[in-house]
């Protein structure tokens, strides 16, 4: 089966919305998403809208991919967020150099195991080194075995960094990195 990989378009925000829901009914959702099912079906349209024009095809600061099946479903997503040198990140820590930072990851439960997942990580680093990224980054919760797995299947290693999120004291989130390869060793 093939899988077309591309950039959310703007006028797409409703799709967008509805498999974001789905994620956040996935049973790793508390330990997965800083966001439960309730608040995000409470949100108006204008913000999945704006959520999306500042996340589709053509943005600079982020965007979100999606892995469409052959008949047009929706199967898997993941966004990818620029995070600038010398900034703080939306969890207070310092940027000490231009990264990307994947969020939002999901697959379609029907769809896992089959590479999806890496497909997904690999159009977003894609993206990321477009922008100068100089490594992407991403956070995994410690007991999330499955993420974890594939995201060290896909070349993720741990960067040493952990933190505890929130107010929550349900384990700690490890960050996984990927260094920008060496154009030089390319050649």
């Amino acid at each position: 089966m093939s899988y077309k990989v591309r950039s959310l378009r703007v006028d797409e925000w409703p799709r967008a919305k509805a498999l974001r829901l789905e994620a956040l009914r996935d049973p790793v959702a508390p330990i997965a998403f800083m966001e439960t099912y309730e608040s995000a079906a409470a949100r108006p349209d204008s913000f999945w809208r704006e959520r999306a024009e500042r996340s589709a095809e053509g943005a600079f600061g982020a965007q979100q991919i999606i892995a469409e099946g052959p008949d047009g479903e929706w199967v898997g997503t993941v966004t990818v967020l620029m995070e600038e040198a010398g900034a703080t990140d939306w969890a207070g820590l310092p940027v000490e150099r231009r990264q990307g930072h994947l969020v939002a990851v999901f697959v379609r439960p029907a769809y896992r195991g089959i590479g999806l997942t890496e497909v997904l990580f690999d159009a977003g680093l894609e993206w990321a080194w477009a922008q100068g990224a100089e490594r992407v980054r991403l956070l995994v919760h410690e007991d999330n075995g499955r993420a974890l797995r594939a995201y060290r299947r896909a070349g993720f290693v741990e960067t040493g960094v952990t933190m505890t999120l929130g107010d929550s004291s349900d384990g700690r989130e490890l960050e996984l990195a990927v260094e920008r390869p060496d154009e030089e060793s390319d050649r």
